[in-house]
């Protein structure tokens, strides 16, 4: 009976928080598409609809705590259950990422400057997404293969932001009238990076919660040469 009562409960948190990962990948597409079309309605949107986020993600961890004390699961539920731990504060995090972007998007959208967003930006958030999207992807459909093909792609959107970033020195040194809209783009190439860290860390969660193995800090796949 306890053994059908924890299936039952793992299944509720499960939806949970597949249901909080659909809402943090809409939220960040909203955000993008907010800095493309200068669309400040838009960004409210966003930055109000992120303490919906913040309370699903307490509850989702309280539920968590729950199931760890009720049922004291053990070899995969127990990885499951350290899994979604971890990757829920990472849902979080992006949530309040796409926040800080639409802050930035409103801010664009109101200036004077009309400054024109590099087109490198949204190939960068197109990386971002893509990879937010393979994470959660591998989550659930348990598929462990996908979990790495993210974590490979990480060091491709840090070269981007290193570029965007070289960019924006030389553009503040030439043009100190849309200083202030610079400074907003050069935020917002540090929150699409850390939102591909994000979701790197969801994808080496995913990895952990089906293979038992911590892949971090360089830790190799096993499919992956020495």
């Amino acid at each position: 009976m306890m053994r059908i009562r924890l299936r039952g409960d793992i299944e509720k948190l499960k939806k949970r928080v597949a249901s909080l990962a659909a809402l943090v990948e809409e939220r960040f597409r909203m955000a993008v598409r907010a800095l493309e079309v200068k669309d400040p309605w838009m960004a409210e949107q966003v930055i109000a609809g992120d303490l919906v986020i913040d309370h699903e993600e307490v509850d989702i961890e309280e539920e968590c705590l729950k199931i760890l004390a009720l049922h004291q699961p053990v070899a995969d539920d127990l990885r499951f259950i350290i899994a979604v731990l971890k990757m829920n504060n990472d849902l979080e995090r992006i949530g309040d990422l796409a926040a800080n972007i639409a802050q930035q998007a409103r801010t664009i959208a109101s200036s004077d400057d009309r400054i024109q967003v590099p087109f490198e930006y949204f190939i960068m958030a197109q990386k971002a997404q893509e990879m937010l999207r393979k994470s959660l992807d591998s989550l659930v459909n348990v598929d462990v293969n996908l979990a790495y093909q993210v974590c490979a792609t990480d060091d491709e959107v840090d070269h981007m932001k290193y570029a965007m970033q070289d960019e924006f020195s030389r553009e503040a040194v030439k043009n100190q009238v849309n200083i202030e809209s610079l400074v907003n783009l050069f935020l917002i190439s540090r929150h699409l990076e850390r939102i591909a860290d994000h979701a790197t860390n969801i994808a080496e969660d995913v990895i952990y919660m089906i293979t038992g193995r911590i892949h971090r800090h360089g830790r190799r796949g096993p499919t992956e040469s020495p």
